[in-house]
C-alpha cells in the first residue's frame, strides 16, 4: 500500500489540489473513468465545505485494502463551527452558503461508506471510502 498524501485546504486553488489527489490516487488504484469522476465530485464538494465553514483543514487520501478488495479512503477534518444540526445538514437542498445544498448528501450518495463526526466549536471529521469493483 501507498502512504497517504494530504492537501491543506485554505483556497479555491487547494480544492482543486485535494480533487486532482483523489483522482490521480484513484487511477492508480485502478478505479475505472466514471468511479475517478465520482470520487473527485466527492472530495470537491467535502473540501469546498472545508473552505467555506471552517476556513481552513485538510484533505488526506489513501490506498486501502480489506478482504483482498482494493479502494480509497478520504478524510476530512476541520476545527471549524462543527455542524448544528446534521440530520438537517444531510438533506438534500439544505444550504446555509446560498448554494445547491447537494454537498453532504451528495458526497454520501457517491462513495460507498461514509461517516460524519462533528462537534459544535471543535469541528468535523468525515470518513469515506470507495471500493473498486
Amino acid at each position: 500500500m501507498t502512504p497517504s498524501k494530504a492537501a491543506v485546504i485554505r483556497s479555491d486553488l487547494d480544492i482543486v489540489i485535494a480533487r486532482t489527489l483523489a483522482r490521480d490516487t484513484a487511477k492508480s488504484i485502478g478505479f475505472g473513468a466514471i468511479d475517478q469522476a465520482r470520487i473527485a465530485t466527492a472530495v470537491s464538494e467535502l473540501a469546498r465545505n472545508i473552505f467555506l465553514y471552517a476556513g481552513t483543514g485538510s484533505v488526506t487520501v489513501r490506498e486501502i485494502e480489506k478482504l483482498g478488495r482494493r479502494g480509497i479512503e478520504i478524510v476530512c477534518e476541520d476545527q471549524g463551527p462543527g455542524i448544528a444540526d446534521l440530520s438537517l445538514a444531510m438533506q438534500d437542498g439544505y444550504t446555509t452558503s446560498r448554494g445547491m445544498g447537494m454537498g453532504l448528501p451528495g458526497a454520501k450518495r457517491l462513495m460507498d461508506e461514509f461517516t460524519i463526526n462533528t462537534e459544535v466549536g471543535v469541528g468535523t471529521m468525515i470518513v469515506c471510502r470507495k471500493w473498486r469493483s
